[in-house]
């Protein structure tokens, strides 16, 4: 009923502190933040060889801003770039500058991807990192370049508003952030995220010719063109599940995500409120889902 998720890939040995080459010009150092929604920690990758870019500096964890820094080894660093302002990814941002001078770069502040109503609370607001501000703001098709590599901004909102992917030309590979990851599905929750904007930022990929997505958690995606089009089968299923319990007879988010969740641990079950809440709201806004009051936790909803 749900559509059936990517094959998922959670073997990882996260080697934390430890600088790993992937590639010729790739290198990754895994931050110790390991928990549910970080899976093994943060990944901060490295590119280039005679001066390099940083990309995801990570938690305003100084242990990892050293095991960088160790990483670095002395080499001009020419820019640090966020993929966007969660506090997993971008507060190492600042003090790995101070030590090299670096030009930080990023779409923009931390955000809500919409307006709050009156009376909202964004429920991951304490995850964002609000004291965020790019040197550079980078727009859809910006490019940094260095000594032997460039960098390509992607504009791939939903995750987040202000979310980018970077892709590197030289190697054909694209960081993909929080946007594309092998180990789980991304967080796409209102009013943080839009499950619009999350939809529209897969089909950007999947158009991409990139060969290879390195995601800010876990592993690497080889095969990305089937991986992307399962996570898009994935979504779809879920929307196809939100629509069924309508009919069904269920009226609230609670109701549906006891049934379409039913086999996912009930720890888990807020975190899919809020999923299931962003296609509600992507529903709502399309016309296929009625409700009488705010889109949100409580309200109820009947199908069109």
């Amino acid at each position: 009923m749900t559509g059936a998720p990517p094959r998922f890939d959670r073997t990882f040995d996260p080697r934390h502190g430890e600088a790993v080459p992937l590639s010729a010009l790739v290198t990754r150092v895994v931050a110790n933040n390991s928990g549910p929604f970080t899976f093994h920690g943060t990944n901060t990758f490295l590119v280039g060889t005679r001066d390099v870019a940083v990309i995801d500096p990570g938690p305003d964890d100084p242990a990892h801003v050293e095991a960088v820094l160790r990483a670095i080894d002395g080499r001009p660093v020419r820019a640090i770039l966020a993929t966007h302002t969660h506090r997993d990814h971008s507060p190492a941002a600042r003090p790995l500058a101070a030590a090299t001078g670096a030009t930080v770069y990023g779409e923009g502040p931390h955000r809500p991807a919409r307006p709050l109503e009156l009376g909202e609370i964004n429920p991951l607001d304490a995850s964002g990192d609000h004291d965020f501000r790019p040197d550079v703001r980078l727009a859809d098709g910006d490019r940094v370049t260095g000594d032997g590599w460039t960098l390509e901004a992607i504009a791939t909102p939903g995750h987040t508003p202000n979310h980018l992917c970077f892709a590197l030309e030289e190697e054909a590979t694209i960081f993909t952030g929080d946007h594309v990851m092998a180990w789980s599905t991304s967080i796409v929750a209102p009013p943080d995220g839009l499950m619009a904007d999350y939809m529209a930022s897969l089909a950007r990929l999947i158009a991409r010719p990139e060969g290879m997505l390195l995601p800010a958690h876990g592993t690497g995606i080889a095969e990305p063109t089937e991986f992307l089009g399962a996570l898009v089968r994935h979504r779809k299923g879920r929307e196809r599940a939100v629509l069924e319990r309508l009919a069904a007879g269920d009226e609230t988010i609670a109701e549906m995500v006891r049934v379409v969740y039913a086999e996912v641990d009930r720890s888990l079950h807020g975190a899919a409120a809020l999923s299931m809440l962003a296609h509600v709201e992507d529903l709502v806004g399309r016309g296929l889902v009625a409700t009488d009051g705010r889109v949100d936790l409580s309200a109820r909803y009947r199908p069109v």
